[in-house]
Parts: C-alpha cells; structure tokens; sequence
C-alpha cells in the first residue's frame, strides 16, 4: 500500500510540476527524495533544495535568452581581450566600463578610433555582461538599424518600435560613419537616439571623429545636436592605435 501511494504521489508532483513548467524540479525530484532518505535532511532543507535547483536553472535560462534576444551577431567577452595590445586610453578606462555602473547612471559610451582597434569587441563584452547581470540589451549595426527605422515607419509601427526602444537598458550601435546615410535615415537616426538621451545607456562605435559627424548626419546643425546629446556626461574612449586584430595575428604566425 505505502509503494502504491508513493507511485500515485509522484505521478502527480510530475503532473503538477509539468504544470507549473517547474522542469528541474520534476527532473531532480527522484533523486532528491532518495538523497534525502539517506541523509536523513529536514523538510526545510528539502524544500529549500529542490526550489533553490528550479531557480537557478530558470535564471540561467533567462541569461540565455537576454544574450539571444540582444541580437549579437556574435559572442565576444571582455575575458577574451588581450587588454595590453589595446590603446592606451581603453587600459585606462575599461576597468571603469566593466563595473557596469554607466548603465545604472544612464551614461553612454564612445569608443572612437581607426578600424581593427578593439571597438566591437568591447562594445559586444560589455553588452554580454549586461545581459549577464540583468540588463535588457539591444545590439545592431547603424546602417541595419537605419533600414529597420525606415521599414518601420513605412509600416506605421515606428512608434510601437520607439516605445520597446526606450526600455532597453542598453542600446549598442556599432559602425556609425561607415556608411553614410540620406536626410531620412539620419533624422531618424537622430530621433531614435534623442529618446534615450540622458535616461538611458547607449554605445556607439565609430571611425570617425566628430567633427567628421556630418558626414553621416548630413546636415551640421543635427550632427552638433546629435554630438553634444550623445557625448555628454558620456564615457568617450580613443581607440586610434594600431591594429587590434593585426597584433593578434602576427602573434599567431609567430607562435605557428
């Protein structure tokens, strides 16, 4: 009779569990009980186990799904950088941008300079980090990011867009400059920013510096608009310097 309840009580913590969508708690529930009968463990310490597993799992699993949803077009960690063979001005100031206390302050961050320096890789780092620590992270490259803008308000779904937008804990756009943009694309470029400004975190890759500004925003009063929101109060890190990328693999070859 107690094998037969025992059966009948398991199937149901399984329905139940399923249910619920507790899937660690219904996967580990078995050899939970049996560890437990050997240990000898209070309810408590049962209970508490068996939730502490489902949580961890879910928290993991939502990690996972803010690095996903951020759209990288791949994984980079700051872990990974060889932070000596960067330029100078980002060894000073990355271990600043690594505490993440710019997106808690919703400060922004320009990291400028010529290309193959670190930018992207920092930029995609610090973003995964955020996304690791709790952040909403939104990630696209300026020209892809224009289109969609443009796309969207030809949809008449801009709004619903700017609105998800402002939510974002981290908006990261990276290539600006490297093409340049008609009158539509950067006025919307420009709206799309000025929305977050001051409230929320943004960073922005770039090769050019900004009095060359214009070049993407076409006209001068917007880009000096466009300048003086983003780089106020902003981290503005000068990753001019030589090759990032090249010193990695004259490293290679050498060690080939």
């Amino acid at each position: 009779m107690k094998d037969h309840n025992r059966k009948i009580f398991l199937k149901g913590i399984h329905e139940y569990s399923e249910y619920l969508k507790l899937s660690t708690f219904k996967d580990s529930i078995e050899s939970e009980i049996k560890s437990a009968n050997e240990t000898d463990i209070s309810y408590e310490e049962f209970i508490y186990k068996l939730l502490q597993k489902e949580f961890d799992y879910k928290q993991e699993e939502l990690r996972k799904s803010r690095i996903r949803r951020a759209n990288f077009p791949y994984k980079k960690y700051l872990e990974e950088l060889d932070v000596a063979e960067l330029p100078e001005d980002a060894q000073k100031k990355l271990g600043i941008l690594d505490t993440l206390d710019f997106i808690e302050k919703g400060q922004n961050v320009i990291l400028s300079g010529n290309s193959g320096t670190g930018k992207t890789h920092i930029a995609i780092g610090l973003g995964i980090k955020a996304c690791l620590s709790g952040y909403k992270v939104f990630f696209a490259t300026v020209p892809l990011f224009i289109t969609q803008l443009k796309e969207l308000r030809s949809a008449k779904s801009l709004r619903a867009f700017q609105n998800k937008l402002e939510r974002y804990d981290l908006v990261i756009l990276d290539e600006f400059g490297y093409i340049s943009s008609d009158k539509e694309g950067a006025e919307l470029l420009f709206t799309n920013l000025s929305i977050r400004t001051g409230r929320k975190s943004t960073i922005i890759t770039t090769n050019l510096s900004f009095d060359r500004w214009g070049e993407v925003f076409t006209d001068p009063v917007m880009a000096a608009a466009m300048t003086d929101r983003l780089t106020y109060k902003s981290y503005m890190v000068d990753m001019n310097g030589e090759s990032y990328r090249l010193k990695a693999t004259k490293k290679w070859m050498k060690e080939a």
